[in-house]
């Protein structure tokens, strides 16, 4: 549509407007942070509160600095409404001049069509520099035309960068749809490569955050994603859009303290990623509670008495009726222990008296008092009990089991789970330690006793800050003091420490932190054992789930969803599927379907929304020219490059090379894919690695190789 000067000028004024709103709101915001923090007098907690608040605030005005409006819509009747990253209101009369994306209102923005226009004459796209309209294009709906989408075309164009931006201002009507679900259970979006389903998934938590921020802003969201490459790829989107109320992990850092990429075989990660893990670790724990094969004699000044199976076996089955986990049982086992043993050792003093002097030996109860105290100080029977029921940490159990054959065979395990070094861990490990934190619990009685010492010392404190305030000096009592409205238990409270730390930092360091909503992406790749740490991470089962069965690489990985959401949420999870391909062109797409025929035939690739012209090609090469040839093909490419090899390849090439694994998530403008024969002999899913490496790429893909190309590639331009 043809641009006229007068509506180019009127639209950058209004906009210019906007910002000035949104400069005026900043700065009040700033200053009321200002005053806050300079207020010494506040009360202490209340201030900190406000600050937290202003604080957010002023963050959420800043990042709406870039690209603050980016759309306009017209109604049938002539109303026009501004669509941006966030909502401005009139200052004097509380009108919306621009309204947040995420309201309802703003959804036709997305969801009109020249089909079904949704009360809608015309769609506005601004195309912006900083703070100023460049230009501007329309869809016009009245009359039943429209125009193609130039900014979704012109976004999917525009060379890759190396983290990923919101598509806060090209979601399509069929994203839309995902984001907006009301549905706070299990919604699993899958789709095929290139359909925007991890942006989905990142707009969708902004989303939620917008709609439902009092509840997930006490608890945060947990995104979990394949790997740290993909984590700094996404890792912007969602504080550009404002949110900064969540945790980015990989599976191997579900752990706090631990952070792992290390991977096994694919034989031993179906193995620890099975469910019949569980059990498994249960006998694990289950094997560290002993009974000691023979009697133990406990030497004590007066006699020796036994630790034995009689007494042993009892004490251990009390402890685990009350099916407390390993670590907080123990006390109980102990104290049972201690009572049979003196028990023991009184009957014993009593027949040796009688036998020495033909009397009962007097105060039985005194004697039970002094044994109890001998035994309880025996260092000999502190360290027996330690061994038969040992205070144990989930790292030691998991080393001491994979280190030791014995071990392994008694808790049931697959013999193959035997590694020269315990504490190697891997991905695969993660759950498992997860589980074991589970079954073990924590001895949190030394911490305890510290908790009520602390805060025994704190009212004692307050108690003498309040009496040194409680003095004389108004006899008649006609003053208001501070004992007259506080107790030392109300005044120590006020004076408790702090946690400063954001709420982010907070819940990734407290594995027993339970989250407001999850996100999965590639969740096709987790295992059973993956959704068991998951869900405890959000017991109120509040879940985006993102992936796509036919790129599932891991063989204990999801084959159906069904399989692995059922056992927690049966028959109460959203489906939704994406079927149009933005990412990858239809040149590309063409030669993919061919290896998505061979992950499973009923498989259809979605449909790529462009065609660029530009066909893929393949040469090969002999194998000791092959870096020179890779080298020679990135040499040739402009924007961002990636070569993805066979796992175990070694290229000595500049730039970014990646495995197929490694690949998940990412895209670049060109991808040179290397020994696709190799890649595709990798069973069980071979085809699968395929088919993710060749749809990494936005515009040009390549293929180099030294053997003949797979049957599903043999089509490709040589």
């Amino acid at each position: 549509m043809q641009l006229s000067n007068w509506e180019l000028i009127a639209e950058r004024e209004y906009v210019a407007f906007l910002y000035g709103r949104l400069d005026a709101e900043r700065n009040a915001a700033a200053e009321r942070l200002n005053t806050v923090l300079r207020d010494a007098a506040a009360d202490r907690w209340e201030r900190e509160v406000a600050v937290d608040a202003l604080s957010a605030q002023v963050r959420r005005l800043r990042v709406a600095d870039q690209g603050l409006c980016f759309g306009r819509i017209d109604d049938q009747a002539g109303a026009r409404t501004y669509i941006g990253r966030i909502g401005l209101r009139d200052a004097g009369t509380g009108d919306p001049l621009l309204l947040d994306w995420r309201v309802p209102a703003a959804r036709p923005f997305y969801c009109a069509t020249a089909a079904h226009p949704d009360g809608l004459a015309r769609r506005r796209h601004f195309h912006t520099r900083g703070r100023d309209v460049a230009n501007f294009h329309d869809d016009v709906f009245a009359h039943g035309g429209t125009g193609a989408d130039a900014t979704l075309l012109a976004a999917l164009n525009a060379p890759r960068t190396e983290t990923m931006r919101d598509i806060v201002a090209t979601i399509q009507a069929e994203q839309d749809s995902a984001i907006r679900l009301d549905d706070t259970g299990v919604v699993v979006i899958e789709g095929g490569p290139g359909t925007g389903k991890t942006a989905v998934a990142l707009h969708r938590v902004a989303y939620l955050l917008y709609t439902r921020r009092e509840r997930l802003a006490r608890s945060g969201v947990l995104l979990v994603g394949p790997n740290p490459d993909f984590l700094r790829y996404i890792g912007r989107v969602l504080p550009s859009l404002g949110e900064t109320d969540v945790v980015f992990a990989t599976p191997g850092e579900l752990m706090p303290g631990l952070r792992t990429a290390a991977e096994e075989p694919a034989a031993t990660r179906e193995i620890k990623g099975s469910i019949a893990m569980v059990d498994m670790l249960a006998a694990a724990v289950a094997d560290r509670q002993e009974v000691p094969a023979t009697p133990i004699p406990i030497v004590l000044d007066d006699l020796t008495v036994e630790l034995d199976r009689a007494i042993v076996a009892p004490a251990r089955d009390d402890a685990r009726v009350t099916r407390l986990p390993h670590n907080q049982a123990r006390a109980g086992f102990r104290a049972a222990v201690l009572a049979a043993l003196v028990e023991r050792a009184v009957w014993q003093l009593g027949a040796e008296w009688e036998r020495q002097f033909g009397l009962p030996s007097g105060d039985a109860a005194g004697h039970a008092a002094d044994l109890r105290k001998e035994l309880v100080a025996s260092e000999q029977l502190d360290a027996e009990l330690e061994r038969l029921w040992p205070l144990l940490t989930p790292q030691q159990l998991l080393v001491d089991l994979f280190s030791s054959p014995a071990r392994l065979a008694a808790a049931g395990a697959d013999p193959a789970l035997l590694r020269p070094e315990g504490d190697a861990w891997t991905v695969a490990d993660v759950p498992l330690l997860d589980e074991a934190a589970e079954l073990l619990g924590e001895d949190d009685t030394e911490e305890r006793e510290d908790a009520e010492q602390a805060e025994r010392d704190r009212r004692e404190y307050a108690a003498g800050v309040l009496q040194i305030l409680d003095d004389d000096s108004d006899p008649d009592g006609e003053t208001l003091r501070a004992v007259d409205l506080l107790d030392s238990a109300q005044f120590s409270g006020r004076h408790e420490e702090r946690d400063h730390r954001d709420l982010a930092e907070r819940a990734a360091a407290d594995r027993q932190w339970t989250y407001g909503h999850v996100v999965v992406d590639e969740a096709q790749e987790l295992a059973a054992m993956d959704w068991r740490v998951l869900m405890r991470r959000c017991p109120a089962r509040s879940f985006t789930i993102v992936g796509d069965l036919a790129q599932r690489q891991s063989t204990a990985g999801a084959r159906a969803w069904s399989a692995m959401l059922d056992p927690y949420v049966p028959d109460r999870w959203t489906y939704r599927r994406l079927t149009v391909n933005y990412r990858t062109p239809a040149e590309i797409m063409a030669v993919a379907a061919g290896v998505l025929a061979e992950v499973d035939p009923a498989l259809r690739p979605p449909d790529s929304v462009r065609s660029n012209g530009i066909e893929p090609w393949a040469r090969q090469v002999e194998p000791g020219d092959l870096d020179a040839a890779v080298k020679g093909a990135v040499a040739a490419e402009t924007g961002s490059v990636a070569v993805i090899v066979p796992d175990g390849m070694v290229l000595d090439v500049p730039g970014t090379v990646l495995t197929p694994r490694a690949a998940k998530g990412l895209e670049f403008d060109t991808v040179i894919v290397v020994e696709p024969h190799r890649i595709r002999a990798d069973e069980p899913h071979g085809a699968a690695q395929l088919y993710v490496a060749l749809t990494r790429a936005t515009q040009r893909l390549g293929v180099l190789h030294t053997a003949p190309l797979p049957a599903a590639l043999a089509g490709l331009r040589l």
